[in-house]
């Protein structure tokens, strides 16, 4: 295995002309310190790459893999330990719920192999939103189904329903219930130069989770699965970018696999997971690939009530990106991301991620 020693700081006219979004240079140098603290790294196949909540779903889809199982049967088992995690409170079972108290799940899986891929969006009493993605997959001739028909589905297979609000997510909800005032998401009529709507809500109590996780198994399979509970109080049937292949989650076995966390709407804008596989494709490393699709979202940001005061988005996305050699990388809008790596050598990881901002 070829792996760097230590971190490598990419030269920031390398960042200014990679991407080939050279109308951005201009103002993304004026608006950014960028100063990346991890290369994509290189390791053979078996290769393990998750959001900084999937250690132990890392862990569990190398245990997998080493056994020989596809990249997708690696994934999912590795994201229903968060799935089942109360404490985790943007997943499955213990996630925050919407703004009527009712917990709403999405979930996309893909299949490199196969080229094949299911979702389901604004599923309720099933913690198991994955699985489900994966009989969509493989028992519908469809890619996403939402809402009761989501839930009629999984029932039809064998899923029993159940209560995903816990007692501790009840309790922070109806803390956000108590302060509510103008901190939800149903804004008056505003114009791109408005700034006192939206994005108010208190940080401490209003957070986006979710796990991506993606992997290359031995047979040289990629396959990759986006789970979660979405924006916390978000309005009934919001459906984010997790569920939408090509947004949240797009794998092509011939390049690579990409995932994402953090602010939905701005990604679903963006379609950046695919983008990243084509930037991937056309020879960045998954770091550079996702650094790009960082740029893509802050050139697309333009609405002044999503802006700081140096014309930075207020918001967080995070991406994660892993190529057919076993190359991986991450990037987000702001610094302070990692996110977990196993290549089957060491016990899971956390990596820093490179960054905008």
């Amino acid at each position: 295995m070829n792996q760097p020693s230590g971190p490598i700081r990419t030269p920031r006219r390398r960042f200014l002309q990679s991407a080939g979004l050279t109308a951005l240079t201009g103002a993304l140098a004026s608006r950014s310190a960028w100063l990346p603290t991890a290369r994509a790294q290189t390791a053979p196949g078996p290769v393990v790459v998750a959001s900084g909540n999937g250690l132990q779903a890392a862990a569990k889809a190398m245990e997998l893999l080493q056994q020989g199982r596809d990249a997708l049967d690696a994934v999912i088992a590795g994201v229903n330990l968060v799935e089942d995690d109360p404490k985790d409170n943007s997943v499955g079972y213990g996630g925050l719920p919407n703004e009527e108290g009712v917990v709403e799940l999405d979930a996309s899986v893909m299949h490199g192999p196969t080229g094949r891929g299911g979702a389901v969006a604004a599923l309720r009493n099933v913690r198991y939103a994955s699985r489900v993605a994966r009989l969509v997959m493989e028992r519908t001739d469809h890619v996403l189904l939402v809402g009761e028909g989501a839930l009629k589905f999984a029932k039809a297979h064998g899923f029993r329903e159940e209560e995903l609000l816990t007692d501790a997510a009840r309790e922070t909800w109806l803390r956000w219930k108590e302060t509510l005032s103008n901190q939800d998401d149903w804004l008056p009529p505003h114009t791109i130069d408005t700034l006192d709507v939206g994005q108010n809500v208190k940080q401490a109590l209003r957070h986006y989770g979710t796990i991506n996780c993606n992997a290359l198994d031995q047979q040289g399979g990629l396959s990759g699965c986006t789970t979660t509970s979405g924006l916390a109080f978000k309005i009934p049937g919001r459906v984010g970018d997790s569920p939408i292949l090509g947004a949240g989650l797009w794998v092509d076995n011939g390049v690579g696999a990409a995932g994402s966390t953090g602010r939905g709407e701005a990604n679903l804008l963006a379609c950046s997971s695919v983008m990243i596989v084509e930037w991937m494709r056309s020879g960045q490393s998954p770091e550079d690939a996702c650094l790009s699709a960082c740029k893509r979202i802050a050139q697309q940001t333009k609405m002044k009530r999503l802006l700081d005061e140096q014309g930075r988005p207020k918001f967080n996305v995070s991406f994660y990106a892993l190529n057919r050699r076993g190359q991986f990388g991450g990037a987000s809008l702001w610094r302070g991301m990692r996110f977990a790596v196993n290549t089957g050598e060491q016990a899971s990881r956390l990596v820093d991620a490179a960054y905008l901002y």
